[in-house]
């Protein structure tokens, strides 16, 4: 099986080698393949981006490795959320994850039932958060709050004037108060108005021009 190490550090005086010989000694017992190891110097475990961190999600996603090995949970990750979000994501793309001084393995049956529950506990927090939001928004309605974007006050008539007179989407959309699509699609609605009203007055033209 190929497999990742993953190490971190606070500072810079630290040394990763702590970590990375008990993690290469436990693939080689395990018979597993290196085919990677990254590692974080000077970063703190309280940030969910960092250098090598974010190259081995990206390795993970492309099918680089099959499992993460990690010294301990805390040099992966310090919060509950930051793990349990890895965790998450580890499983939906089917790459294993092993934690050496927790003796954590999701190819075990426990590491199987515990990224089940993992994976519970992140739908829970996701089910949560969907209905904190549609509550606010219940409450909001209830206050008479309109939602969503602020309304476009100005005409397409307008906008096609500042077009004509020689101010960039840009501007309009700055002196408008809106999106630069939205002055693109004013000025649509403009130039349709304009074609409707030449095919309606085509025939009073004609009919005028045979009176005469």
């Amino acid at each position: 099986m190929k497999v990742c190490l993953y190490s971190r550090v606070s500072t810079r005086d630290q040394d990763p080698e702590l970590q990375l010989v008990p993690l290469r000694a436990h693939a080689a017992q395990r018979g597993w393949e290196v085919t990677g190891e990254f590692v974080d110097r000077g970063c703190s475990g309280a940030k969910e981006r960092r250098p090598a961190l974010d190259r081995l999600m990206k390795g993970a996603w492309t099918g680089q490795f099959h499992a993460v090995v990690v010294w301990r949970f805390d040099r992966f990750a310090r919060s509950t959320k930051h793990l349990i979000t890895a965790l998450e994501t580890f499983r939906s793309i089917k790459v294993g994850f092993v934690s050496l001084q927790e003796q954590f393995d999701t190819a075990t049956p426990i590491g199987q039932a515990m990224f089940t529950i993992i994976g519970a506990m992140a739908q829970l927090e996701r089910d949560i958060i969907r209905e904190r939001v549609r509550a606010g928004l219940d409450r909001a309605r209830a206050r008479g709050v309109r939602l969503g974007r602020p309304r476009v006050l100005a005409s397409p008539g307008h906008v096609a004037g500042l077009r004509s007179a020689g101010l960039s989407l840009g501007a309009i959309a700055r002196q408008v108060g809106c999106s630069r699509s939205t002055v693109r699609r004013l000025l649509g609605a403009a130039s349709r108005t304009d074609t409707q009203d030449a095919k309606l007055m085509a025939p009073a033209q004609r009919e005028g021009t045979a009176a005469e």
